[in-house]
């Protein structure tokens, strides 16, 4: 049996931009993505914890060192600059398998998306 596991999560970190006009999806800083074993185009979900909602989205590579989170196109709506969100991955594995995963969890500085 398969079951759906958080591979990764970027832990409370701050939007820096959104881009309404963009095409979609959530522009994260390379060494982030990096980070928390997260690669361009994989679906993610974003929890904002200043409002509560809940989006899926892919990811676009920011700029290495940026510190940039930006929600582009319609998800930019979700978000207001300066919003704290989380950002999780999640892999489907075999549940024997999934006993012993361990994620890759990443908890940057808030006041500048930096790794601690």
């Amino acid at each position: 049996m398969f079951i759906q596991v958080v591979k990764s999560k970027i832990h409370k970190v701050t939007i820096t931009g959104s881009n309404l006009h963009y095409i979609g999806s959530v522009t994260i800083d390379e060494d982030l993505m990096d980070a928390a074993d997260i690669i361009e185009n994989e679906k993610v979900h974003v929890l904002n914890l200043n409002n509560g909602e809940r989006l899926e989205t892919y990811v676009i590579k920011g700029k290495r060192g940026s510190g940039d989170v930006c929600l582009n196109g319609a998800a930019a709506r979700k978000v207001v600059v300066g919003d704290v969100v989380i950002i999780m991955s999640y892999a489907i594995i075999d549940q024997v398998e999934a006993k012993s995963f361990k994620p890759a969890i990443i908890f940057p500085d808030t006041k500048t998306n930096k790794l601690i």
